[in-house]
């Protein structure tokens, strides 16, 4: 229970965020900083910076070095582990048991989740880019899904509000499709990347090459880094959680400054199953919330309410809010569809020949990033038998003794260990990154025959990837490939892994932003367009996907929205 000061229990904000994520953590920043009380409710345990069980123990300290028996994947994490990197002892705390937490699947679907405060901005690969206008105006001049009802130069100032506060080390490039930003200093290549850097540009008419943009602090400034942050220390193990505070995550930046405020009220197992409505008003009157660890059922009330879940929970909740209310707030029909994700796992890989004295310190957790160069607007050189694009990240680095493991047969004694001495050759991979295209065909439903372990209904899946991905795909794996060799890179291999949809970890679209109520689920500013003091800010509002990793633009149209539930609540418009 909540108390307020007379002791009496608190069931009443002004504000109420759902959520700690990377959009939950921005909406309850901005909310508390413009001074609302605001209730945080987060599905998964508390965490707070620094529980981070594993992130000073080496592999050997770690249970069974590090992997999971086959037997508990097999009971425990079947989806959870098709990563292939997600189920380890040393982070698979952070993700779901889908023994507790299950999904159906009418097509394949891979959904990875943490259930717990920092969400999955504690896991996240921070690669952080700006959607362009050539995104923003892709549906209207494709004739695609529907128009997006912004534009960059709306969304600018708000991409460098966010950027300057999380802090992403970047190059500025001067690219149209992938805008400059407010960046600290560029994480260095290095050598073999920075010869592929060179290679690339000399042998393909000037393609650009440059290191991931990534909210890393290569830079720290405790003025604007606020939160419990430090200077990234290139340990490379931010999956377990970042005792340093290097790179941005809710629980060591937006969510200590929040708490700062004295605003904010953080309650953790609260799993917000449903809105409560006024259908005189046909706004929002707070939340359900189901307490994960009694079982009781509890109703919180607010203002404006935030939902910043995921793509995938966030929409549950309207959907299963028309259950529980029996009425409509979707007049589109659009609400649970249009699900999108990056789809990758295609690319090529070559080993280099030169720079055998040279290797590197430190594990730089950044490799190099390769921006879209396709169909773009303008360039007729450029257009391909598909609509859209792609941009690859990838990097290099030098062999090690493990390659000496296939000579243990011929090698033996002081040989083998000066062997396993020397460094090896330098290689260099990449993989690509895809935009799919919006499909209202690709959707999410719920399941009231199957419940999680709390009780709820759970989600099933209908989505796959059409011809438009598949005739990417070629380009995805022939340009990696020309590109290594172009560079001067031997033993050129291409791989295709093939990936489904949500693999990515990039859920985007469900409850699309649009023009008008009749195209869309939310208005330009996030709102539900039947419930005006309802905003939705994660993945669910992408109208479309663009190729780039997401959470920035997440970010950036979080502190947006909350200005203006903030704005509209000062005139008496919500």
């Amino acid at each position: 229970m909540y108390f307020n000061s007379q002791g009496e229990q608190e069931t009443t904000y002004d504000a109420i965020v759902v959520g700690t994520g990377i959009s939950g953590g921005w909406a309850v920043k901005e909310l508390t900083e413009k001074g609302l009380k605001t209730l945080v409710l987060e599905k998964g345990r508390d965490v707070k910076h620094g529980d981070y069980p594993t992130a000073n123990l080496e592999d050997w300290e770690l249970e069974n070095r590090n992997q999971v028996p086959p037997a508990e994947i097999e009971e425990h994490y079947p989806k959870q582990s098709r990563t292939g990197y997600t189920i380890r002892q040393s982070h698979k705390h952070w993700f779901v048991k889908d023994s507790e937490h299950p999904y159906g699947e009418d097509r394949r679907f891979d959904w990875m989740r943490g259930y717990h405060v920092g969400g999955r901005s504690i896991m996240w690969g921070r690669h952080s880019y700006r959607l362009s206008d050539i995104d923003f105006e892709a549906n209207a001049r494709d004739g695609i899904a529907t128009d997006w009802p912004v534009r960059y130069a709306e969304m600018s100032p708000w991409y460098d509000k966010v950027e300057t506060f999380a802090g992403i080390s970047g190059e500025r490039l001067g690219l149209s499709q992938l805008p400059d930003g407010q960046f600290l200093p560029m994480m260095p290549l290095n050598c073999a990347e920075d010869h592929f850097r060179k290679g690339v540009a000399k042998n393909m008419n000037g393609r650009v090459v440059t290191a991931g943009r990534v909210a890393h602090l290569t830079a720290y400034d405790p003025k604007v880094h606020l939160g419990t942050r430090g200077q990234c220390q290139y340990r490379n193990r931010c999956i377990r959680g970042c005792p340093f505070g290097g790179y941005f995550s809710s629980v060591s930046s937006t969510i200590p400054v929040a708490m700062e405020t004295g605003n904010m009220t953080l309650r953790p197992n609260s799993s917000v199953y449903s809105l409560i409505m006024d259908k005189e008003t046909g706004k929002a009157k707070g939340v359900r919330v189901r307490d994960t660890k009694t079982g009781e059922d509890h109703e919180f009330f607010a203002k404006v309410v935030f939902l910043c879940a995921s793509a995938i929970a966030s929409t549950f909740i309207v959907m299963n809010t028309e259950h529980e209310e029996e009425m409509t707030l979707d007049a589109s029909g659009q609400l649970g569809r249009n699900l999108m994700d990056h789809h990758f796992r295609v690319g090529a890989s070559g080993r280099l020949d030169e720079y055998g004295d040279q290797y590197y310190k430190g594990r730089k957790p950044n490799g190099v990033y390769i921006p879209r160069f396709q169909n773009l607007p303008g360039d007729r050189s450029s257009k391909k038998n598909y609509l859209r694009g792609f941009g690859y990240q990838g990097g290099a680095s030098r062999t090690n003794w493990m390659r000496s493991v296939r000579e243990l047969d011929t090698t033996i004694g002081a040989e083998l260990k000066q062997k396993m001495l020397i460094p090896g050759d330098w290689r260099m991979g990449m993989t690509a990154f895809g935009e799919a295209l919006p499909d209202e065909s690709n959707r999410m439903y719920i399941n009231r025959e199957v419940t999680d372990k709390d009780g709820l209904p759970t989600i099933t899946f209908d989505a796959a990837w059409g011809e438009n991905e598949y005739a990417m795909k070629e380009d995805m794996i022939n340009e990696a490939a020309e590109m290594l060799e172009a560079a001067g890179f031997k033993d050129v291999d291409t791989y295709d892994a093939h990936s489904f949809p949500g693999l990515g970890i990039h859920e985007m679209g469900t409850a699309r932003m649009g023009t008008s109520k009749r195209n869309s689920v939310l208005d330009k500013h996030n709102r539900l367009w039947s419930a005006p003091n309802v905003y939705i800010t994660d993945g669910s509002f992408m109208t479309s996907a663009a190729c780039v990793n997401p959470s920035l633009t997440y970010m950036a149209f979080t502190a947006r929205a909350a200005d203006h539930a903030v704005e509209s609540l000062k005139k008496m418009d919500i």
